[in-house]
C-alpha cells in the first residue's frame, strides 16, 4: 500500500496502525505496576516500515507547530524507532536535529554514561523528549533527569499515546506540558 501524504490521512492511517498492531484488550501489569484490562505496545507499530515513516511525519508536524528542537530523544527501548524516525524525517524536510537515547541504566563499561549519541548534542541545547505511551508519567520524568543531567534544556515533551491515568498531570506539576498524538480512547474507539 502505498504511503498517504496529507497529514490528516497520515494520522488516521497510523491510528489503524496501533490499533492492529499495538492494542491488546487483556489484563496485563504495566511498567509502573499498576494493573490494567488493555496493553499498547507501541513498538509494534513504530518498527514496521510504514509505521516509522507515519510516525517521524506526525511527529516532526507537532514539532513544527512549537518550537523546534535542536535534538530529540527518549528512553530505550520504546523511543528507540521513534527518535530515529523523527531524526530521519527532519533531515527529509531539511531540517535536521539528531537523535539521542537515554538508557535505562548507565553503560557498564567505557563511558559508564546515560546517553547515547552525545557527539551530537551540546550544552545548553534545547531537545525534545518522546514517549511510546504516558501511565504515570514517572519514565518520561526519568528520561528529562537524565537528559538535564547531561547538560541539554527539555523544551518540549511529546508520546505517541497518553493512557490519561495521572501522567500528562504529574509531568505538568514539574513544569512540562505533554504534548500527546493520540489518547487511549482515540486507539480503543479506533
Amino acid at each position: 500500500m502505498p504511503l498517504q501524504t496529507a497529514a490528516g490521512s497520515d494520522r488516521a492511517r497510523f491510528l489503524a496502525i496501533l490499533k492492529e498492531k499495538s492494542y491488546e484488550k487483556r489484563k496485563v501489569i504495566l511498567s509502573s505496576g499498576r494493573e490494567s484490562d488493555f496493553y499498547i505496545d507501541c513498538k509494534q507499530a513504530t518498527l514496521t516500515a510504514e509505521g516509522a515513516v507515519l510516525c517521524g511525519r506526525l511527529f516532526c508536524g507537532m514539532l513544527e507547530k512549537g518550537e523546534w528542537p535542536e535534538a530529540v530523544g527518549g528512553i530505550t527501548l520504546g523511543a528507540d524507532p521513534i527518535v530515529t524516525a523523527v531524526s530521519l524525517t527532519s533531515a527529509l524536510r531539511g531540517r535536521p536535529i539528531p537523535a539521542f537515547i537515554i538508557r535505562k541504566e548507565p553503560k557498564k563499561h567505557g563511558t559508564s554514561q546515560w546517553v547515547e549519541g552525545t557527539k551530537n548534542l551540546g550544552q545548553g541545547m534545547k531537545v525534545a523528549i518522546v514517549e511510546d505511551v504516558v501511565t504515570t508519567g514517572a519514565s518520561t520524568l526519568r528520561a528529562i533527569e537524565r537528559a538535564e543531567s547531561a547538560g541539554l534544556v527539555v523544551t518540549r515533551v511529546l508520546a505517541i499515546v497518553d493512557r490519561n491515568e495521572g501522567g500528562a498531570e504529574t509531568i505538568a506539576e514539574k513544569g512540562y506540558r505533554l504534548e500527546p498524538m493520540f489518547l487511549k480512547e482515540d486507539v480503543e474507539n479506533a
